[in-house]
């Protein structure tokens, strides 16, 4: 019994100090500034497509120059996607590109709206011989945009935000219904994964559902500028210490 009583008493103290460090450490890091972080003060450029570029956008992009400094540089269209059949795609996009220190490809959500074809992770990489013919897949053209970030700048950062959910239609926020979204959304990250390149799901992590799309989203599938806020609040702290 006595054993018995030491052990929880013991079980207990470790919880209680498990939950103090924690909150000093939360207390400490919000007195930290975020001028310590590595992007502080960096040049910022973004490719993608209308959910990157809209007006209620800056609602995010406001809380990267407020928190980070950062200088954003916009080259995002509104119905593009990474396959080159999608919009002026961003593949065009990031030709345009001048140097930057970070670039962030940000998803939208078009190659899927548009049912562009996927594609394998190996689309116009070394494993195909830079294949052109698969720059019309959306795995295609997100490794034309990498290659080609590193052709401009060999020192270039880049980061991936995922596509966030949408509600057009059920594929485009249920990550367990066949042939939706999330099916595009695992081909980013794999590529990603492939790369290194550090990457921000916003699909899985935004936090929107059908209970608070009416909150955030001005439509189907743009947000509003409130729901930009909260996505620019994980953005910030996805950007500051990724």
């Amino acid at each position: 019994m006595k054993r018995g009583i030491i052990c929880s008493t013991v079980l207990v103290l470790s919880v209680l100090l498990c939950t103090f460090s924690s909150r000093v450490f939360s207390q400490n890091k919000s007195d930290l500034s975020l001028k310590e972080s590595f992007n502080y003060g960096k040049s910022v450029a973004v490719f993608g497509g209308s959910v990157s570029v809209i007006p209620p956008s800056d609602s995010a992009k406001i809380l990267w120059e407020k928190y980070l400094g950062m200088t954003i540089t916009n080259y995002g269209v509104p119905g593009a996607g990474f396959s080159s059949l999608q919009g002026k795609s961003l593949q065009q996009q990031v030709d345009e590109a001048g140097v930057f220190d970070i670039y962030i490809l940000w998803a939208s959500t078009n190659d899927y709206t548009n049912k562009r074809e996927i594609g394998s992770y190996t689309d116009y990489t070394e494993f195909d011989g830079y294949d052109e013919e698969k720059l019309i897949t959306q795995a295609g053209g997100i490794n034309y945009c990498i290659k080609k970030i590193y052709e401009i700048n060999p020192r270039a950062t880049i980061y991936f935000f995922t596509s966030s959910k949408a509600f057009n239609d059920r594929g485009a926020y249920d990550p367990f219904y066949d042939y939706g979204m999330v099916e595009y959304v695992e081909m980013q990250k794999m590529i990603c994964e492939l790369h290194g390149i550090p990457f921000l799901d916003q699909f899985t992590l935004g936090g929107y559902n059908i209970f608070n799309k009416d909150l955030y989203y001005r439509d189907p599938i743009h947000m509003n500028a409130l729901g930009y806020k909260k996505l620019g609040e994980l953005q910030v702290s996805f950007l500051a210490f990724p």
